[in-house]
């Protein structure tokens, strides 16, 4: 099990390399005490962060309209305070924070989706494809043959342009869902994938010094890829990249320091 003090970022680009700058350590860049009690995080489920503020001054926490959200020209943070729920449409029983849509500017959509006691997942529009992963909770991923997969934490599915499909909860989970209309090429299919993050080898990183893997095939077909990528104390993402790629990363565990632009 990933240690929850230790950075683990999920990673969606649409090159197939990766791309942002995290570092952290104990003796290195991030060597400041927590602002929180870790007394009980060990009790706590894995990925807990995703949904819980986390880094709030506690003398600022029930201060109404603090954020650490901000929105820019070329990226956003957006912090776990500044998740809007409602709704989702065409989903039953569950509620959806999005957190990048074409609104802004990007290629994609990437939210949280909130299942509750017997909520069933909708369809993306037609041509979209679709991931999922799992942060908390257990969901039944069914095609329209029928066959089913359970899918509980660290686990996801990669589900192609048009691909029938539905999700079902019996209880609660959250899910990440990135979708985003498929550049389809000639000759060139995607396959429906379910797997897990710890199924995934770890991947050679030349001149990094952190741990990667990849959720999808690195080949033709796939026109994006999601990265897990896990930090040690000092590990950090070497390069500096200014490019005109998109990106939407979700810090699943631990912390650090990043740069967005010029702001750290």
């Amino acid at each position: 099990m990933q240690n929850p003090s230790l950075p683990r970022l999920l990673l969606l680009s649409f090159t197939l390399t990766s791309v942002f700058n995290q570092v952290l350590g104990d003796e290195g860049f991030c060597s400041a005490p927590s602002i929180l009690d870790q007394t009980d995080s060990s009790s706590k489920p894995l990925y807990w962060k995703v949904t819980s503020p986390t880094l709030s001054p506690s003398h600022l926490q029930d201060l109404p309209g603090f954020t650490r959200s901000v929105y820019r020209r070329d990226h956003a943070l957006i912090t776990p305070e500044s998740h809007v729920f409602s709704p989702l449409p065409d989903w039953t029983n569950t509620l959806g924070a999005y957190l990048i849509t074409p609104a802004i500017g990007s290629h994609f959509v990437m939210y949280l989706a909130k299942m509750q006691e017997n909520s069933r997942s909708g369809l993306p529009p037609n041509d979209v494809e679709r991931l999922i992963f799992v942060t908390q909770g257990a969901v039944t991923l069914t095609n329209s043959s029928g066959i089913s997969n359970k899918l509980v934490v660290d686990s996801y599915a990669y589900l192609p342009p048009n691909f029938d499909h539905s999700l079902k909860c019996d209880g609660s989970a959250t899910l990440v869902v990135f979708e985003r209309r498929y550049a389809f090429l000639d000759n060139h299919i995607t396959e429906h994938i379910v797997g897990s993050t710890d199924k995934q080898p770890l991947l050679e990183t030349p001149g990094e010094v952190f741990e990667l893997r990849k959720l999808l095939p690195a080949s033709m077909p796939y026109d994006f890829n999601i990265h897990v990528m896990d930090f040690q104390p000092g590990e950090f993402l070497n390069v500096k990249e200014v490019h005109y790629n998109q990106h939407g990363l979700l810090l699943l565990e631990g912390q650090g320091i990043y740069r967005l632009g010029d702001s750290w």
